[in-house]
Order: structure tokens, then C-alpha cells, then sequence
């Protein structure tokens, strides 16, 4: 059921980006420094990496709309038919784990010390950042919808 249109929040802002982001990287940052999210990226086959990032769609759009009845997905701005609240969490949640994973050199220590090389680093950490994301978007998410 949706509230009533004066009972809404207000379209998307910047500050709703911006707290995306606080959440993203709070749940992204244990996760990029993680063996074991490294270890599991050797493991998956692309299949997984892009159910993995299916799932983090997902999440992210029943959070954003379906946890809070007081977003009207159809109501808000879109690009392409896409809510501009979604694509931004989206990018927050991947960009996020993306960003942590350069600063913090996890490929290196991860990958590249260990004998991988070449195309193979990045497609690891690609599927290293899906698996990331998946925390990452629970907390961008919350941030949006508590703040």
C-alpha cells in the first residue's frame, strides 16, 4: 500500500547519495580485506558473478522499495526506466568495494602475490567485487531508508 503523495519523502537527492555512500563503505570495507572473499572469487565461474550480481539488484531494490512502503519506485526520476534512487545505489554498492579493493591493494595481496597474472587478476577481482557488494548494498540501503 502507498502512502498518500504528501505523506512521501522527496525525489532523490545528492544527500540521499551521500548516504548511501556512508553505508556502502561501512559494509564494504571488512569484506575487501577478507581472505576469504578472494579465495571464493578464484573459485566462481562468471555464471555466478553475474547471479551474484543479480542478487545484489535485488537486495537492493526490495530495500529501497518494498522495506519502505514510503518510496513509489514509478514516482521518482528514472533514466532508461530505471529509479535514480536504484541506479545510484547500485553504483554506490559496486563503486564502493571497487574503490576500497585499488586503495587498499587487495589484488595484489591477494592475487597477484599468490602467482596470478594477467586478465585473470581482474576478472577475480571483478568477481571479488560482486561478492563485496552484496554486504555493501545492505548498507547502503539502510543508511538511505533510516536517514
Amino acid at each position: 500500500m502507498n502512502r498518500p503523495k504528501a505523506l512521501r519523502r522527496a525525489n532523490f537527492r545528492i544527500a540521499d547519495s551521500a548516504q548511501q555512500v556512508v553505508g556502502g563503505f561501512l559494509l564494504a570495507g571488512p569484506f575487501v580485506v577478507t581472505e576469504e572473499v578472494w579465495v571464493l572469487a578464484t573459485g566462481m565461474n562468471a555464471i555466478q558473478a553475474v547471479l551474484t550480481a543479480g542478487v545484489v539488484a535485488a537486495i537492493g531494490y526490495a530495500g529501497l522499495y518494498r522495506a519502505d512502503t514510503g518510496r513509489d519506485p514509478d514516482a521518482e526520476r528514472a533514466v532508461v526506466g530505471i529509479p535514480v534512487r536504484f541506479l545510484s545505489l547500485m553504483v554506490v554498492s559496486f563503486g564502493s568495494v571497487l574503490l576500497l579493493a585499488l586503495l587498499l591493494d587487495a589484488p595484489e595481496t591477494f592475487l597477484i602475490d599468490q602467482g596470478m597474472t594477467g586478465n585473470t587478476v581482474w576478472i577475480t577481482t571483478a568477481k571479488a567485487i560482486t561478492v563485496g557488494a552484496v554486504f555493501s548494498v545492505v548498507g547502503a540501503a539502510t543508511a538511505d531508508s533510516v536517514f
